[in-house]
């Protein structure tokens, strides 16, 4: 199923199995699995309105991992929103293939539950026979690297472990395209390092496109194929950068130091023109 919204050097040799090696850019693809054309949104309240995102093109390709990057405010939540088909633009066309799975910066897992039954919720939503469910939450969780938790309680499990369940929670929906709204965030910086590893094994298992907000930019240029920085509000485009670096990559890595540290200053270009015309 198809969502439809509209308004009212050569690169670096890819080694499947390391975790810490990103795969070079896709080939250009004749149908994007996300495509977003001169997309705005504004909100409308008692105090008027909001321009939140202005004229946004933008095209991810099947299999590719997009970060995107900006300072708080400018649009980015907004925009997996749109994706997601939780809302929809004021104008322009937001066109994304099949149902994209949404994963936020907290786990959002349902304390009653166990691991397993947030798991087998999100399958019942996708359709998934009740005879089939707990086969494939053991595939799930085999996936993320937590075999046998099933039965564990939420608050049984460590930060890390619940954006595990989550990630796994996101990919029982079975679609090609996978929304991440910060989902380390609030993790420490071990089990964070450790996610990044995970998260890419599981992309580069599953096929699946990705789109990743983040407000870290060297975790940006360590995930992503390719960094969208978005100006303050209203968000724009307004820099895009392919990320071509040999693995394996990590965040101490210097070619990734050096490439976040180029986006760093544009992005800090971005945030003092804003505060100057405010």
């Amino acid at each position: 199923m198809t969502i439809v919204l509209d308004a009212g050097e050569s690169s670096p040799q890819f080694h499947p199995d390391d975790p810490r090696v990103v795969p070079p850019l896709p080939e250009p693809a004749a149908t994007p699995r996300v495509q977003l054309d001169r997309v705005s949104k504004v909100y409308r309240g008692s105090r008027g309105t909001v321009p939140a995102l202005d004229t946004i093109d933008l095209s991810v390709a099947p299999g590719e991992f997009v970060c995107l990057l900006g300072a708080s405010g400018c649009g980015k939540s907004t925009l997996l929103n749109l994706i997601a088909g939780l809302d929809r633009p004021s104008a322009g066309t937001v066109t994304a293939e099949g149902r994209p799975a949404l994963m936020f910066q907290e786990s959002a897992l349902f304390p009653w539950l166990t691991a397993g039954q947030n798991i087998s919720l999100a399958l019942k939503l996708a359709g998934v026979a009740r005879s089939d469910r707990p086969g494939r939450v053991e595939e799930l969780l085999e996936l993320v690297r937590l075999p046998g938790t099933a039965s564990r309680r939420v608050h049984e499990l460590s930060g890390g472990q619940r954006q595990r369940v989550a990630l796994a929670r996101a990919l029982a929906q079975d679609g090609s395209v996978l929304l991440m709204d910060e989902p380390f965030a609030a993790l420490d910086a071990i089990t964070r390092d450790v996610m990044h590893d995970e998260l890419t094994r599981i992309w580069k298992r599953t096929g699946s496109s990705v789109v990743f907000v983040t407000h870290n930019v060297r975790e940006a240029v360590r995930l992503g194929q390719r960094v969208v920085l978005l100006s303050s509000r209203p968000g724009r485009i307004v820099g895009q950068w392919a990320v071509d670096i040999a693995g394996p990559r990590t965040i101490e890595h210097p070619e990734v130091a050096g490439l976040a540290a180029e986006i760093t200053v544009r992005l800090r270009e971005e945030i003092a023109s804003h505060a100057r015309t405010r």
